[in-house]
């Protein structure tokens, strides 16, 4: 009775566990740790929002099983965003399904439409659910650049040629997580047309959408003309609406897609608890104000941290989009691994990121950053980052010196 489950098996360790249980460790001796590594926003979610979940919670029709694809006005309220913000025209009924935040939905698409040995096309570095959504279901990956460009689109035309079976599908996700590249319409016309060409679906995920910095809204995929043959896209209310917990997203698109998730959906979940769905209507077809007061907490935030970044010398490039910074690792750590600088600069610096490596392994160059905190807790954190940067020379011995205390165990 030893013997790991099957699909265990295939999950590597988790890479942001070691960082998390230094973290949890460093607060329970009482150290402050300023936390920039998780995707969790900070601040509350609109009053208009919250006040309709109370008014449909206080209704006791209300708490009884929801649907499983959603309340019908939840879907058209989705509907009514696409064509507000992409002129994009959808089927409640057939192109458009609520989803327990973009993640479950990815998983249970993966389930959906993957028979073992079915390869998909992922970008590395990626969100985790990306490819393990697949793995965990009985695929295999096969990894392409992240970036939306030549080199994107090379990498494509290679999975299908000298992938066997040829791939089911590939995902693209712009504003991406982690590294907050975005893409256009030319790009995504270059990804619909080859994959209607090859008979491969893409599976969009914007769920940062409406994160963005530089005046330009990122698209939809589905803007392009014959998107839905092949498309899929996810969306989310965690970041846009700040409303991370409260488990609401949405999948819209190609018809047959939307079919199988809705036929797994049924069999494993009712869906979210209805009054949320209620209050997730209210937010979409309510006032947006609440939207772009997020947008500019999250820039104003991000150009405090990408200037003191810069006065530091740490170059990081500064995110046209997503509610993180995507950084390089300085050329004095860079021999350390993603894991390993994470560790150091919550150990000496007291701040926490998320480690590369943790998104895939092109990703062990860099470390994520977060823009979850408010911008004093921001400039704190810049100053402890400061201060470690200006000792690194005997930083870098006490993490050699602390690296060779752990692994005495293996010379006794």
């Amino acid at each position: 009775m030893e013997q790991e489950f099957h699909r265990i098996k295939r999950l590597p360790p988790y890479v942001f566990a070691e960082v998390n249980a230094m973290k949890a460790r460093a607060r329970a001796a009482g150290e402050d740790i300023i936390d920039l590594g998780m995707g969790n926003p900070d601040q509350p979610t609109p009053q208009h929002i919250v006040d309709k979940l109370a008014e449909a919670a206080a209704n006791p029709r209300a708490h009884g099983y929801s649907t499983s694809k959603g309340i019908p006005g939840l879907r058209k309220a989705l509907c009514g965003y696409y064509e507000r913000r992409f002129n994009v025209t959808l089927d409640p009924e057939t192109e458009v399904i609520a989803t327990l935040g973009s993640k479950e939905g990815l998983a249970n698409l993966a389930q959906a439409i993957t028979s073992p040995g079915d390869i998909i096309m992922s970008p590395n570095p990626s969100y985790p659910i990306h490819a393990f959504g697949f793995i965990i279901a009985g695929g295999s990956v096969r990894s392409i650049p992240a970036a939306p460009d030549e080199d994107f689109l090379r990498a494509l035309d290679r999975g299908v040629r000298h992938s066997v079976p040829k791939p089911v599908a590939v995902i693209v996700n712009f504003p991406s997580n982690p590294t907050a590249m975005v893409a256009d319409l030319a790009f995504y016309k270059e990804i619909v047309d080859f994959c209607r060409q090859h008979e491969i679906y893409v599976l969009s995920d914007i769920a940062y959408c409406e994160i963005y910095f530089d005046g330009n809204p990122p698209p939809s995929i589905l803007q392009i003309p014959g998107a839905k043959d092949v498309a899929v896209e996810f969306s989310s209310m965690s970041k846009s609406y700040n409303m991370a917990g409260w488990r609401v997203g949405f999948a819209a698109g190609n018809r047959r897609l939307i079919s199988a998730l809705a036929r797994v959906k049924s069999y494993v979940d009712y869906g979210a608890f209805t009054p949320i769905q209620v209050a997730a209507s209210a937010a979409l077809n309510g006032p947006q104000d609440c939207v772009e007061q997020i947008r500019n907490t999250y820039k104003e935030r991000r150009d405090v941290l990408i200037e003191g970044l810069h006065q530091m010398g740490w170059m990081v490039p500064p995110p046209p989009a997503s509610m993180f910074a995507w950084a390089p690792i300085p050329p004095a750590f860079q021999h350390l691994g993603s894991v390993e600088f994470a560790k150091l600069l919550m150990r000496e610096a007291n701040v926490a990121v998320a480690p590369g490596l943790g998104f895939g392994e092109q990703g062990d160059s860099h470390v994520r950053i977060g823009l979850v905190e408010n911008k004093h807790r921001i400039r704190q954190a810049l100053r402890n980052i400061k201060g470690f940067f200006q000792n690194y020379d005997q930083v870098l011995a006490n993490s050699e010196e602390h690296r060779l205390k752990a692994n005495e165990w293996w010379v006794k």
